[in-house]
Formats: structure tokens, C-alpha cells, sequence
């Protein structure tokens, strides 16, 4: 192979100035109201990060500034080594995949013609769909189980198979990076560990480099290569599930007293909270 170093790692993907996704001294904010000051954030590449926190912490609207869906206030995110704002749209499409928190697809759209919507930052004005399109989509519903349901209208299915089916999606548009706002919210126990399977799947099988949240602690802990916790804006602690989820890291970033015990079927931190305590009857 020909060229530089630098070369190389360009057409690769990769860089020598650390890893892929990270923000610098971020200040996010809706309009005048600041949600977060001061982050620094770093998604260690090929890992399964998962962001945890108590509601209104912060966690999608940092996510959301991953994504470039909403810009910061200050500071910067950095894909590549480059500021992400500064990206063409279709640069960052063919990077980083995003499912949002809410998905609404279409009225009367198959599962076969949604998860064709995310070869869209392929395609290009003179070339249209392809064989390779066609192939990515299939591979896409195979590898996220949706392939039987091609033809199914998307607002006759479960919520989980309608996950699933928006996972697909974010496969078929063949990032290396794909965020995942709370991809288990409003499913059942088993829907649950079934989305978050297929996740650990696409993180180990495929080498993506994942970014959730999640509000299960003992998800985000089986499930994990990486945790941020989140409180009040800010970053509490960053690291392996092993070294993070600790009793007084939950009863400080959750007030919630609890055990951490290993867990019996993977060996990961599992958070067992605090009995309440029982009202003693009175006595006469």
C-alpha cells in the first residue's frame, strides 16, 4: 500500500489524535436555560458506552450534541479529530448513526422501505439505488432478525419488533458509530434484554462503536464496556462497569441506598437498593 501514514488512516476512518468521538469543554443549553457546563467527554473507540444518570441530568441532551442535533453552546465535539459542526451533513451520515429517543415512521411504509431510508447518505444525484443497497438492506434485517417481516406494514408491529426494525435502519446506513437514545424505553422485560442483546451483538461481532442511554442501572452494567455518570449537568464518573458501579456512586448520583453484588449469571455489578424499612405497628 501506497502513501502516508495519514493517508492510510483517512481513507481507514481513523486518526492519530485519539478517539473517534469525543467533546471538549461543552456548555449545552436550551435557548438561555444551561443544562451542562464544563464537559469533557471521551467515547473510547469500539466500546459499549452507556451513559446513566437521573432524569433531567443531562444524558440525551449530551447525546443529542454527539449526534450534532443540537450544537453547543461552548465548546466542542470533535469526530476524527475535527470540529463535527464544521462536517459536511454527509461526512457525518456515512459516520455516525443516531436513533433518536422517539421514532415515528411514515403511515403505510413496509419494514423493507424503512430500512432502505438509511441508505440515503450513499446515494448520490446520479446514483441511485444499487445492488450493493439492496444487499446492505437485506444483511441489515437478517442481522437484526426483521427480515421475515420485509413486507409488514412498521405501525402493525410490537414495539420491539419496531426497534429492531429502526436498528436495522441505523445498520443499513453502515457507521462505524451508532448512538442510541434509550432504545429500551416503553418494551417489556424481554423485548428489553432482546434490543440490548442485539446491541452487544453489533459491538462485538461487528466492532461498532456504540453510545446509549439507559436508566437500567443493571443493564447498563451487564450490558457495558463503558460508563458515564451523569448528575446535575456534569460528569460524575467515567470508566468499566466494574470500577464505576459502586454503592456510593449510586447513592451519590441517584440518592439511592443500595448493595452491589456480582451478578450471578455474568459476573457484571448488580444494584440491589436498600429494603424500606418497615413501620413498626403501634402499641397500646
Amino acid at each position: 500500500m501506497t502513501g502516508t501514514i495519514a493517508d492510510r488512516n483517512a481513507m481507514a476512518g481513523t486518526h492519530d489524535d485519539g478517539p473517534r468521538l469525543r467533546g471538549s469543554a461543552l456548555t449545552l443549553a436550551y435557548d438561555k436555560r444551561v443544562v451542562a457546563e464544563g464537559l469533557d467527554v471521551v467515547v473510547p473507540d469500539r466500546s459499549f458506552t452507556v451513559i446513566i444518570g437521573p432524569n433531567a441530568c443531562g444524558k440525551s441532551t449530551l447525546l443529542r450534541a454527539l449526534a450534532r442535533t443540537l450544537r453547543p453552546a461552548a465548546g466542542t465535539v470533535l469526530l476524527d479529530g475535527r470540529d463535527i459542526s464544521a462536517l459536511p451533513a454527509r461526512k457525518v451520515a456515512r459516520t455516525l448513526g443516531l436513533l433518536p429517543q422517539t421514532s415515528v415512521a411514515p403511515d403505510g411504509i413496509t419494514v423493507a422501505e424503512l430500512v432502505g431510508r438509511g441508505r440515503y447518505p450513499h446515494q448520490r444525484l446520479l446514483r441511485q439505488w444499487s445492488s450493493e443497497d439492496e444487499r446492505v438492506v437485506r444483511a441489515s434485517m437478517k442481522a437484526t432478525g426483521v427480515a421475515d417481516l420485509a413486507g409488514r406494514l412498521v405501525d402493525e408491529l410490537s414495539g420491539g419488533q419496531r426497534q429492531r426494525v429502526w436498528i436495522a435502519m441505523a445498520l443499513a446506513q453502515e457507521t462505524p458509530l451508532l448512538l442510541l437514545d434509550e432504545p429500551t424505553t416503553y418494551l417489556d422485560i424481554a423485548h428489553q434484554i432482546e434490543v440490548l442483546d442485539l446491541c452487544a451483538r453489533l459491538h462485538e461481532e461487528r466492532g461498532r462503536t456504540l453510545v446509549a442511554v439507559l436508566h437500567d442501572l443493571n443493564h447498563a452494567a451487564r450490558y457495558a464496556t463503558h460508563l458515564i455518570a451523569m448528575r446535575d449537568g456534569r460528569v460524575v464518573a467515567a470508566g468499566a462497569p466494574g470500577e464505576v458501579m459502586t454503592a456510593d456512586l449510586v447513592e451519590e448520583v441517584f440518592r439511592l441506598p443500595c448493595r452491589v453484588i456480582d451478578d450471578p449469571e455474568t459476573g457484571t455489578p448488580l444494584v440491589v437498593p436498600a429494603a424500606r424499612r418497615r413501620t413498626e405497628p403501634a402499641t397500646r
